[in-house]
C-alpha cells in the first residue's frame, strides 16, 4: 500500500539513529552506497541496520549511476523497499521500486521527462561536485505542478520543512545533512524536531 506522505531520513549509518527515526515516525530510511560519499554504508551493515527497524519502515538505497545487476544485488543484499537513484536509470528495474533523484538549480530550473517511470521524483539542489546531501535549498515553488509524486530534499531542517511542504505540495520530504553532528552521525533533537514539523504540516 502507498503511504499518503513520505518523511525520510537520508545517510543514516548506525542502528541508535535508524531507530530514533524510526521512534520518531519517520516512514523511511536511507542508505548510501555511493562509495564517493561520507556517508557510505556497506551492504551488510545496512541489512543488519535494517532488521532491527519495524515494519513499515521503508528501506532506502541510493545509488549513483548503478549497474542494475550490481544494485539488485545490494537491493537484495541490504534487504531493500526502494532503490533512490542518481543519475541514469539502468533499463530493465528487475522489479525494483524506484525513486529518481533530479537536480535543480538554484533558480528554480528543472527538467523532467515526460517518459519518466519512476515511482517518485527526489529534487535536491544541484551543487558542483555533489550528489546529494548538499544541505541548500532550491526555490521550491519548481516542484509545484508536476504529475510525479515529488519528495524534496535539499537544505530541510524544522526551521523550514513546513514552507517547503506548503509551497511545493510534494508527496514527500526528505532531510540529511541538516539534521547531523556529523557526515552519517544524526542529531536526534534536530532529527526529532523536522520529523514532527513535517508531519504537523502534512495532517
Amino acid at each position: 500500500m502507498m503511504p499518503a506522505h513520505i518523511v525520510k531520513i537520508c545517510g543514516v549509518t548506525n542502528a541508535a539513529d535508524a531507530q530514533a527515526a524510526a521512534e520518531a515516525g519517520a516512514s523511511a530510511v536511507g542508505f548510501n552506497f555511493w562509495p564517493g560519499s561520507p556517508r557510505f554504508i556497506a551492504p551488510a551493515e545496512a541489512a543488519r541496520i535494517a532488521g532491527t527497524l519495524p515494519g513499515g519502515i521503508l528501506k532506502v538505497g541510493v545509488f549513483v549511476d548503478p549497474d542494475l545487476t550490481g544494485m539488485a544485488a545490494v537491493a537484495r543484499e541490504a534487504g531493500l523497499d526502494v532503490v533512490q537513484i542518481h543519475g541514469d536509470v539502468p533499463p530493465g528495474g528487475d522489479g525494483l521500486r524506484c525513486w529518481h533523484a533530479r537536480r535543480v538549480g538554484r533558480d528554480g530550473e528543472l527538467s523532467i521527462d515526460s517518459n519518466e517511470s519512476a515511482e517518485a521524483i527526489l529534487l535536491d539542489t544541484a551543487v558542483q561536485g555533489m550528489r546529494g546531501g548538499t544541505g541548500v535549498p532550491f526555490p521550491w515553488t519548481a516542484a509545484r505542478g508536476l504529475q510525479q509524486r515529488v519528495i524534496i530534499a535539499g537544505g530541510l531542517d524544522a526551521s523550514n520543512v513546513r514552507a517547503a511542504i506548503r509551497e511545493a505540495q510534494p508527496w514527500g520530504v526528505d532531510a540529511c545533512s541538516r539534521i547531523e553532528t556529523s557526515p552519517g552521525r544524526k542529531d536526534h533533537d534536530k532529527m526529532r524536531a523536522f520529523i514532527a514539523e513535517a508531519l504537523e504540516e502534512f495532517a
